[in-house]
C-alpha cells in the first residue's frame, strides 16, 4: 500500500514538473527537473533511509602495501600520543609546582586528546582506522557513524574552547600579573573547563541526531576514513541546505569565535611584553606562550582549512590530509610540543625520573 501511495505521489511530481517545462522555457528549469526526477527515481527505489543500515568508508584505500604501511605509522603514532598525554597528566598530578591553571587547563586538554584517539572503538577515529586498515570491508553501521561522529564533533568543539580558555590564561598571567592568582583562580578555572564541556555536548547532541535523521537513500561510499560531518551530509538523497547552514554556524560560533578571542589575546600579550624594559624578560615571557601557540596554529589550521574551503576547491583527498592533522597528527605533536618547549616541565620530568630511580635522593 505505501510503495503504491508513493509510486503515484512520484507520477504526480514528475507529470507537474513536465507541465511546468512546457509552459517554460528556461533551461535553468530543465536542470532542475532532471534533478528532481533523479531524487525520486532514487527514493522509490530504496523505499525509505531505514534500508540504509551502514556506510562504507573509503579513506585511505589504496594498495595492499600502502594500507600496511599507513597501519605500522599511524600505530605508532597512536601509541606516542597515548603515552605522551598519560604521562602529562601523572606529571602534573604528581608534581605540586605544577599545580597551577595553565596546567590544569593542558590536563583537560591531554585528557581529551586520549579520549579522542582510544576511549571506545566504537566511537574513536584512531582505532577503527587502524582496523579498516587491514580489512577490506571498510563498513561501519549507521549508528556507530552517528556516535563516531558526535563522539569526534564535541571532543574538537571542546578541545577549541579550552585552546581559548588557555589563551585567556596566558593574558592574564603577563598583562595582569599581580591580579593573576585572584582571576584564575581554582573555582574560575572549573567553571571555564565545565562549561566547554557541557556547553558543546549539549550543541552536538542536536546536531548530530539532525543530522542523522535525513533520509540517506542514496550512495553509501563515505569518502572519508571516518564519520565526519561533511562527507556524511554529502550523502543525503534530500535538500541539505539548512543542515549546512547550522554545521557553519556552529563552526562560526565553536571554532571562529574561539580563535578570534585568542587572536585578540595574543594581540594583548605581544603589546605588553614589547614593552618590558629587557631583552630577558621578553624571552621568557615568549617561551610561556610558544608552545600553546604552536598547537593553536596546528589546531586551528587544519580544522579552519576543513570547514570553511569553499565548495569549488573542495576534494575528497584534501579533506582527508586536514582531516589526519587534527585526528592524528595533532595529538601525537601536543605532548611532545609541551615538552620539549616547556622548561617547568622538563624540570618536573627530570625531578620525577630522579626520584623515581633514586629515591634516597635529597634534591627531588
Amino acid at each position: 500500500m505505501v510503495k503504491s501511495v508513493n509510486f503515484v505521489i512520484s507520477q504526480f511530481l514528475i507529470v507537474s514538473n513536465l507541465l511546468h517545462i512546457s509552459s517554460s522555457a528556461c533551461h535553468d528549469d530543465y536542470d532542475d527537473f532532471i534533478k528532481s526526477l533523479k531524487t525520486h527515481l532514487i527514493l522509490m527505489r530504496e523505499g525509505n533511509d531505514s534500508t540504509v543500515k551502514e556506510f562504507i568508508l573509503l579513506g585511505f584505500s589504496g594498495s595492499h602495501e600502502l594500507q600496511i604501511f599507513l597501519f605500522i605509522l599511524f600505530f605508532f603514532m597512536y601509541i606516542l600520543t597515548i603515552t605522551g598525554n598519560v604521562a602529562i597528566i601523572a606529571l602534573v598530578r604528581a608534581r605540586r609546582q605544577l599545580h597551577t591553571p595553565m596546567y590544569f587547563f593542558l590536563c583537560n586538554l591531554s585528557f581529551l586528546e586520549i579520549w579522542y584517539t582510544s576511549a571506545c572503538y566504537t566511537t574513536s577515529v584512531v582505532p577503527q582506522m587502524l582496523a579498516h586498515l587491514l580489512t577490506k570491508h571498510k563498513s561501519i553501521s549507521k549508528a556507530r557513524c552517528a556516535a563516531q561522529m558526535y563522539a569526534f564533533t564535541i571532543l574538537g568543539l571542546t578541545e577549541c574552547c579550552l585552546l581559548a580558555a588557555m589563551a585567556y590564561d596566558r593574558y592574564v598571567a603577563i598583562c595582569h600579573p599581580l591580579h593573576y592568582t585572584v582571576i584564575m583562580n581554582h573555582q574560575v578555572c572549573t567553571k571555564l573547563a565545565a562549561a566547554a564541556w557541557i556547553i558543546c555536548f549539549l550543541v552536538q547532541v542536536a546536531q548530530t541526531a539532525w543530522i542523522f535523521s535525513l533520509p540517506f537513500c542514496g550512495s553509501q561510499h563515505i569518502q572519508q576514513f571516518f564519520c565526519d560531518i561533511l562527507p556524511v551530509v554529502k550523502t543525503a538523497c534530500t535538500d541539505t541546505y539548512k543542515n549546512e547552514i547550522a554545521v557553519m554556524a556552529v563552526t562560526i560560533t565553536f571554532i571562529m569565535s574561539p580563535f578570534l578571542l585568542i587572536i585578540l589575546s595574543y594581540i594583548r600579550i605581544i603589546s605588553t611584553i614589547l614593552k618590558l624594559p629587557s631583552a630577558e624578560q621578553r624571552r621568557k615571557a615568549f617561551s610561556t606562550c610558544s608552545s600553546h601557540l604552536t598547537v593553536v596554529t596546528l589546531f586551528f589550521g587544519s580544522g579552519l582549512f576543513t570547514y570553511l574551503m569553499p565548495k569549488t576547491s573542495y576534494t575528497s583527498w584534501s579533506d582527508q590530509m586536514s582531516a589526519l592533522m587534527y585526528t592524528v597528527v595533532t595529538p601525537v605533536l601536543n605532548p611532545i610540543i609541551y615538552t620539549l618547549r616547556n622548561k617547568e616541565v622538563q624540570k618536573a620530568y627530570k625531578k620525577t625520573i630522579a626520584r623515581v630511580f633514586s629515591p634516597q635522593n635529597p634534591t627531588s
